[in-house]
């Protein structure tokens, strides 16, 4: 059975996308992932894009969306990253807050840093 996971952050352009993008990656066939955000951009970050495609990613395909544009599920896992109290309710199985700095405004191997970071935690969620 397919792990459902909701990757939550406020802008949904930089981390949530990653963390989509890796649970894709890793996840193959045996995950089903999506993000949102609390009060989404409409766009992704050119950075995330940028940092994404070093590592053979095309995150230009990927939309920023609201909650509201989520399947009525509940999730095996929602993860928010950064939106505190601006992050709504999502029924789910686990709830888990990482503590990942917006990378929105830093420079190119700062983001990359944080990249690693969301790449590091999304694979040891899909491993748990």
């Amino acid at each position: 059975m397919k792990k459902t996971f909701l990757f939550v952050c406020i802008e949904n352009s930089n981390r949530s996308q990653m963390a989509q993008a890796f649970a894709n990656i890793w996840g193959g066939e045996a995950v089903e992932a999506y993000s949102a955000g609390s009060k989404p951009s409409g766009k992704i970050n050119p950075k995330a894009i940028a940092a994404m495609a070093e590592l053979g990613y095309d995150l230009a395909k990927h939309q920023s969306k609201s909650l509201n544009e989520i399947p009525p599920i509940t999730f095996d896992y929602v993860v928010t990253m950064g939106c505190g109290d601006a992050c709504p309710w999502v029924p789910a199985k686990h709830r888990i807050d990482w503590q990942i700095p917006d990378p929105r405004e830093m420079e190119a191997k700062a983001f990359n840093q944080v990249r690693d970071l969301i790449a590091e935690k999304v694979k040891s969620l899909i491993d748990c």
